[in-house]
């Protein structure tokens, strides 16, 4: 039996089954063709929707990968990002030669056709992270990041002596395009992006956008638990950062990030000494972000200490630094609502791990509202891990149905 008869079976049309899942209807045919997997986070509500355990539902995906039909990490030519990304790289590729070529050469190549302005690409940049940090949804702001590449496709094209910039804004948009990718748990695109991103600056020699590249490609390792290799990936991060430019705060983001690597391998001592290294970005001036690509500033490390806090089993430690990490993310500071939830989240995951269904219940609640409100995958994600820690709480009818709900939560 596939997908598509056990969905007949228990009488659910694909608009009804995407309606429980919170995904739109062309996903769930997408799902039954086997063009594409319904990511791991998605699974647990799926497996619940169709009354099958999630072993049962892996035998379903593995027998429609067995039909030959085409993977989700495997895009059709036809897809969007893919053909962005093609372009891009063919575009790195025939610059290089350009700028191997005798002036007249190259001029006679990019007649006629409009140069592209690096100070105009890196002000539009800014101004697109300061509005993918307000919003609510990150997924609509992609349009526009889109757009912006293709503008920067066409200038990177004909460019010659500022390519150096133009590579620069390019890496930046591609951090940007991979941010929005990781919010809606597409890690296959998230990583291609900072990938590209990371290779890009590279060739720029920025190291301080290279670095933060590769942190943000961590995060991939370490939302599917590979701790080990994200402290690699790290630990690269870092020494590029080191050669970067010290008045700016990318070394205390790495050592931020290491943190959570460090938690994830149940290292305490090496975790709070990561802490201390961040903590140290409050010595540096007013200007060590660009509230773009870089915005570590410290103001995050009361919940971050926290999370990692949690991670590590230490409750008492946690239980205080995220209380007031909570106090300074109220929605009337105009903070997100991801990193409210975030701090929610990890509030009911000390609560499930006290047997406590009440504390999970008055965090968990509102957690699940912003998730909502926010269509963040990134929340919802983390609320579905914390379905793992209920354990015999589940019993609790009123877990249970905060369970159902955090099932039924959108994780594109």
């Amino acid at each position: 039996m596939g997908l598509a008869e056990r969905r007949k079976t228990l009488g659910y049309s694909q608009e009804k089954l995407a309606g429980l899942l919170g995904v739109d209807r062309t996903t769930v045919g997408r799902w039954e063709s086997g063009r594409i997997e319904p990511q791991p986070p998605q699974r647990r509500g799926l497996a619940i929707a169709l009354e099958v355990s999630l072993q049962d539902l892996d035998a379903l995906l593995t027998e429609l990968r067995a039909t030959g039909q085409q993977s989700s990490d495997h895009p059709s030519a036809g897809d969007p990002d893919e053909m962005i990304r093609r372009e891009f790289l063919r575009i790195l590729t025939v610059s290089g030669a350009l700028t191997a070529l005798p002036v007249d050469g190259a001029e006679a190549l990019t007649d006629g056709v409009l140069r592209g302005m690096p100070a105009d690409f890196e002000r539009m940049n800014s101004h697109l992270w300061q509005v993918y940090q307000l919003a609510r949804s990150k997924g609509s702001v992609y349009p526009v990041i889109r757009d912006q590449l293709t503008t920067l496709n066409e200038a990177l094209a004909v460019s010659r002596g500022s390519s150096r910039l133009l590579l620069s804004a390019a890496a930046d948009l591609f951090q940007m395009a991979g941010e929005v990718a990781f919010d809606g748990n597409r890690y296959t695109d998230a990583a291609a992006s900072y990938s590209l991103a990371a290779s890009v600056s590279k060739d720029a020699g920025a190291y301080d956008l290279w670095a933060c590249a590769l942190v943000r490609h961590a995060y991939v390792d370490m939302s599917e638990q590979r701790y080990r290799q994200a402290a690699q990936m790290l630990g690269a991060a870092e020494r590029l950062a080191g050669r970067g430019d010290s008045d700016l705060s990318t070394r205390h983001w790495v050592a931020s990030v290491q943190a959570e690597a460090y938690a994830g391998l149940g290292d305490l001592t090496a975790c709070e000494r990561a802490l201390d290294q961040a903590e140290k970005v409050r010595d540096l001036t007013a200007d060590s972000t660009n509230g773009g690509w870089l915005r570590f500033d410290g103001t995050r490390l009361a919940e971050e200490r926290g999370a990692r806090y949690v991670q590590l089993g230490r409750l008492d430690l946690a239980e205080a630094t995220l209380k007031t990490a909570l106090a300074q993310t109220a929605l009337a500071s105009g903070q997100s609502y991801r990193r409210r939830g975030a701090v929610l989240t990890s509030l009911a995951a000390i609560g499930a791990k006290r047997r406590d269904p009440d504390q999970v219940l008055a965090y968990g609640r509102e957690a699940v509202s912003l998730a909502r409100a926010s269509a963040s995958g990134y929340v919802a994600r983390r609320l579905q891990a914390l379905c793992d820690e209920f354990g015999p709480l589940s019993r609790d009818h009123r877990v249970a149905e905060l369970g159902a709900e955090i099932a039924t939560l959108s994780t594109p």
